[in-house]
């Protein structure tokens, strides 16, 4: 049977858009309640924000990948680390993601800079994440009874 995983996170909010605050937990409680708002985002003070945790996500995930590709190829890594850089712009108006930028190191023994490349290249290809950039995105809403 294929395997199907779902996790889940989870955010709160009160207030505005830049003074408000809120705070972000996950199921595993590798977050729970930590803070979040536009003064981490935008002016670097202490809290997360969401590119911070799609960054994070992305080389978590992108280094699992990495480590399946090439032991697909018989290959171990001695160490891998992949940093995410996420970009959030602000274009006509409004904020987006325009770029992703991934750098890959890795210690593999026997291993040209040409064939590892070639590895991340394919990693790309597989990577949940870096699929989940393009992939379609639904929703769904509802309302509560104001308090």
């Amino acid at each position: 049977m294929p395997i199907k995983v779902k996790r889940r996170g989870s955010a709160t909010w009160t207030g505005g858009a830049f003074e408000g605050r809120g705070s972000i937990s996950s199921a595993s409680g590798a977050l729970c309640d930590f803070p979040y708002g536009a003064a981490s985002r935008f002016e670097g003070r202490p809290g997360s924000n969401p590119e911070e945790l799609l960054a994070a996500a992305h080389a978590a995930c992108f280094t699992m990948a990495l480590t399946l590709v090439l032991g697909q190829a018989g290959l171990k890594a001695d160490a891998l680390r992949t940093e995410a850089e996420v970009t959030l712009e602000e274009q006509d108006g409004d904020f987006v993601i325009p770029a992703v930028h991934l750098t890959v190191r890795g210690q593999v023994a026997d291993l040209s800079l040409a064939d590892f490349q070639a590895h991340v290249a394919r990693t790309h290809e597989i990577c949940p994440v870096s699929k989940l950039f393009r992939a379609e995105i639904t929703h769904a809403a509802s309302l509560d009874a104001a308090a």
